[in-house]
Protein backbone atom coordinates (compact mmCIF):
# COMPACT_ATOMS: atom_id res chain seq x y z
CA UNK A 1 0.00 0.00 0.00
CA UNK A 2 1.41 3.38 -0.90
CA UNK A 3 1.29 6.53 1.22
CA UNK A 4 -1.62 8.09 -0.65
CA UNK A 5 -3.73 4.93 -0.37
CA UNK A 6 -3.01 4.65 3.35
CA UNK A 7 -3.89 8.28 4.10
CA UNK A 8 -6.95 8.10 1.85
CA UNK A 9 -8.18 5.06 3.75
CA UNK A 10 -7.78 6.92 7.06
CA UNK A 11 -9.68 10.00 5.86
CA UNK A 12 -12.37 7.76 4.32
CA UNK A 13 -12.82 6.19 7.76
CA UNK A 14 -13.33 9.65 9.28
CA UNK A 15 -15.98 10.40 6.65
CA UNK A 16 -17.69 7.08 7.33
CA UNK A 17 -17.82 7.80 11.07
CA UNK A 18 -19.23 11.29 10.47
CA UNK A 19 -21.94 9.85 8.21
CA UNK A 20 -22.73 7.15 10.75
CA UNK A 21 -23.13 9.59 13.64
CA UNK A 22 -25.30 12.01 11.66
CA UNK A 23 -27.47 9.46 9.85
CA UNK A 24 -31.05 9.91 11.04
CA UNK A 25 -30.16 12.15 13.99
CA UNK A 26 -32.89 14.53 15.09
CA UNK A 27 -32.29 18.28 15.14
CA UNK A 28 -32.90 18.17 18.88
CA UNK A 29 -30.13 15.64 19.46
CA UNK A 30 -27.85 17.40 16.97
CA UNK A 31 -27.73 20.53 19.13
CA UNK A 32 -28.48 19.12 22.60
CA UNK A 33 -25.80 19.10 25.30
CA UNK A 34 -25.63 16.94 28.40
CA UNK A 35 -25.13 20.11 30.44
CA UNK A 36 -23.95 23.68 29.94
CA UNK A 37 -20.28 22.67 30.06
CA UNK A 38 -20.33 19.98 27.34
CA UNK A 39 -20.24 19.92 23.55
CA UNK A 40 -23.08 18.94 21.24
CA UNK A 41 -22.93 16.40 18.42
CA UNK A 42 -23.30 19.29 15.96
CA UNK A 43 -20.44 21.21 17.54
CA UNK A 44 -18.17 18.15 17.56
CA UNK A 45 -18.74 17.40 13.87
CA UNK A 46 -18.53 21.09 12.90
CA UNK A 47 -15.26 21.42 14.84
CA UNK A 48 -13.59 18.30 13.44
CA UNK A 49 -14.55 19.39 9.93
CA UNK A 50 -13.37 22.97 10.46
CA UNK A 51 -10.00 21.74 11.76
CA UNK A 52 -9.55 19.39 8.81
CA UNK A 53 -10.56 22.16 6.42
CA UNK A 54 -8.21 24.68 8.04
CA UNK A 55 -5.18 22.40 8.35
CA UNK A 56 -5.42 20.74 4.94
CA UNK A 57 -6.04 24.03 3.15
CA UNK A 58 -3.04 25.61 4.89
CA UNK A 59 -0.77 22.67 4.07
CA UNK A 60 -1.96 22.58 0.45
CA UNK A 61 -1.97 26.34 -0.11
CA UNK A 62 -5.69 26.26 -0.91
CA UNK A 63 -8.72 28.26 0.18
CA UNK A 64 -10.76 26.70 2.95
CA UNK A 65 -13.98 25.10 1.75
CA UNK A 66 -15.68 26.99 4.61
CA UNK A 67 -15.09 30.21 2.64
CA UNK A 68 -14.85 29.13 -1.00
CA UNK A 69 -17.83 26.78 -0.81
CA UNK A 70 -20.12 29.33 0.82
CA UNK A 71 -20.52 27.30 4.01
CA UNK A 72 -19.61 30.20 6.28
CA UNK A 73 -22.68 32.07 5.05
CA UNK A 74 -24.93 29.01 4.98
CA UNK A 75 -24.17 28.10 8.59
CA UNK A 76 -24.60 31.76 9.63
CA UNK A 77 -22.73 31.36 12.92
CA UNK A 78 -21.98 34.43 15.02
CA UNK A 79 -18.27 33.55 15.17
CA UNK A 80 -15.13 35.02 13.62
CA UNK A 81 -14.54 33.95 10.03
CA UNK A 82 -11.43 31.92 10.89
CA UNK A 83 -12.91 30.19 13.96
CA UNK A 84 -12.37 26.42 14.07
CA UNK A 85 -13.55 25.79 17.62
CA UNK A 86 -10.13 25.68 19.28
CA UNK A 87 -10.41 27.20 22.74
CA UNK A 88 -14.19 27.33 22.72
CA UNK A 89 -15.83 27.75 26.08
CA UNK A 90 -19.43 26.89 26.91
CA UNK A 91 -20.86 30.09 25.40
CA UNK A 92 -18.98 29.56 22.13
CA UNK A 93 -20.17 25.94 21.94
CA UNK A 94 -23.74 27.10 22.52
CA UNK A 95 -23.36 29.55 19.62
CA UNK A 96 -22.74 26.69 17.19
CA UNK A 97 -26.28 25.60 16.40
CA UNK A 98 -26.73 23.57 13.25
CA UNK A 99 -30.08 23.62 11.45
CA UNK A 100 -29.71 20.24 9.81
CA UNK A 101 -27.40 17.24 9.73
CA UNK A 102 -27.56 17.50 5.93
CA UNK A 103 -25.70 20.82 5.96
CA UNK A 104 -22.99 19.34 8.20
CA UNK A 105 -22.69 16.32 5.91
CA UNK A 106 -22.50 18.50 2.83
CA UNK A 107 -19.72 20.58 4.39
CA UNK A 108 -17.84 17.53 5.63
CA UNK A 109 -18.10 15.80 2.24
CA UNK A 110 -16.77 18.90 0.46
CA UNK A 111 -13.83 19.09 2.87
CA UNK A 112 -13.26 15.36 2.43
CA UNK A 113 -13.17 15.76 -1.36
CA UNK A 114 -10.65 18.62 -1.13
CA UNK A 115 -8.56 16.49 1.23
CA UNK A 116 -8.55 13.51 -1.15
CA UNK A 117 -7.70 15.71 -4.13
CA UNK A 118 -4.71 17.05 -2.21
CA UNK A 119 -3.58 13.59 -1.09
CA UNK A 120 -3.62 12.32 -4.70
CA UNK A 121 -0.85 14.76 -5.56
CA UNK A 122 1.48 13.87 -2.70
CA UNK A 123 4.69 11.93 -2.95
CA UNK A 124 6.22 10.09 0.02
CA UNK A 125 9.06 12.63 -0.03
CA UNK A 126 6.62 15.53 0.48
CA UNK A 127 5.62 14.20 3.91
CA UNK A 128 8.88 15.51 5.39
CA UNK A 129 8.15 19.11 4.36
CA UNK A 130 7.85 21.49 7.33
CA UNK A 131 4.35 22.99 7.45
CA UNK A 132 4.49 24.65 10.89
CA UNK A 133 7.72 25.89 12.43
CA UNK A 134 6.00 27.38 15.49
CA UNK A 135 6.59 24.07 17.31
CA UNK A 136 9.76 22.40 18.58
CA UNK A 137 10.36 20.24 16.71
CA UNK A 138 8.71 21.79 13.66
CA UNK A 139 5.65 19.97 12.32
CA UNK A 140 6.06 18.05 9.07
CA UNK A 141 3.30 17.49 6.57
CA UNK A 142 3.15 13.81 7.50
CA UNK A 143 2.75 14.59 11.20
CA UNK A 144 0.07 17.20 10.43
CA UNK A 145 -1.94 14.80 8.25
CA UNK A 146 -1.83 12.09 10.92
CA UNK A 147 -2.65 14.50 13.76
CA UNK A 148 -5.75 15.68 11.88
CA UNK A 149 -6.86 12.08 11.44
CA UNK A 150 -6.34 11.38 15.15
CA UNK A 151 -8.21 14.51 16.22
CA UNK A 152 -11.05 13.83 13.77
CA UNK A 153 -11.49 10.23 14.92
CA UNK A 154 -11.46 11.24 18.57
CA UNK A 155 -14.20 13.84 18.02
CA UNK A 156 -16.23 11.49 15.80
CA UNK A 157 -16.12 8.90 18.59
CA UNK A 158 -17.19 11.50 21.13
CA UNK A 159 -20.08 12.51 18.88
CA UNK A 160 -21.19 8.87 18.47
CA UNK A 161 -21.05 8.28 22.22
CA UNK A 162 -22.92 11.51 22.95
CA UNK A 163 -25.63 10.68 20.40
CA UNK A 164 -26.11 7.29 22.03
CA UNK A 165 -26.41 8.83 25.51
CA UNK A 166 -28.84 11.51 24.34
CA UNK A 167 -31.06 9.04 22.50
CA UNK A 168 -31.27 6.76 25.54
CA UNK A 169 -32.03 9.56 27.98
CA UNK A 170 -35.67 10.07 28.74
Amino acid sequence: MDTTALLTDCYDRVRDEVHSVLSGISEKHLNERLDEETNSVGWLVWHLTRVQDDHIAAAAGLDQVWHSGGFEERFGLALPSDDTGFGHGPEDVAAVRVDSPDLLLEYHDAVHEQTLNYLRGLSPQSLGRIVDDAWDPPVTLGVRLVSVIGDDMQHAGQAAFLRGVLERRR
